[in-house]
């Protein structure tokens, strides 16, 4: 496995697998706590909570789902990837104390390219299906807590997310609606 840097940030990271193909098809380990942890320890970052959770979700074409946090103490690390289908996938960092706080960044994550995204505690998180029927997995450090549960505006004017065309906001969740505003987020800090 390699792992990548997802710029501006330091901590979240593009991992792609080692896969090994024939004529018979392919194979690869989409996840080796030991092979994690050894990345993790080069790019001298800390080593995560133990996924506790997995999650699977299929969108359509144009569904948006995010921006998604839950807050300390059932904040959640993600490990994120889509086996089919595509998706670009967006993180915003919430950390007041961080350089980066409120900027973002997006790479695609597809079945094809079989990127998998690594975003740590402290940052929210969406995505928007690139084609139908778009499965997307993630693996969580914390179980989902309601109480803790936490949403920006996707659309919001100040974090200014570059989003593909092919967002379509009449295919967004009610919460994703209703989220409140970057502004309202940093005034609840």
């Amino acid at each position: 496995m390699h792992a990548a840097r997802l710029a501006p940030f330091d901590d979240v990271l593009i991992l792609e697998p080692r896969v090994f193909g024939d004529d018979r098809g392919w194979f690869f380990e989409s996840y080796n706590q030991a092979t994690f942890h050894t990345l993790l320890d080069e790019l001298q970052l800390p080593h995560p909570r133990a996924f506790v959770q997995d999650n699977h979700s299929c969108s359509q074409r144009g569904v948006l789902r995010g921006l998604h946090f839950q807050r300390a103490p059932h904040a959640q690390g993600k490990l994120v990837r889509v086996v089919k289908g595509a998706a670009w996938d967006v993180a915003v960092d919430l950390r007041p104390d961080s350089s980066t706080f409120g900027r973002w960044a997006g790479v695609e994550i597809s079945a094809q390219n079989r990127r998998q995204l690594w975003i740590p505690e402290g940052y929210a998180h969406g995505f928007v299906a690139l084609e139908d029927d778009t499965h997307f997995l993630y693996k969580t450090t914390d179980l989902y807590n309601k109480a803790a549960e936490g949403s920006i505006r996707w659309d919001d004017p100040e974090l200014a997310i570059a989003w593909p065309a092919v967002v379509n906001p009449t295919l967004l969740a009610a919460k994703d609606a209703a989220a409140g505003s970057w502004a309202d987020f940093t005034a609840s800090l």
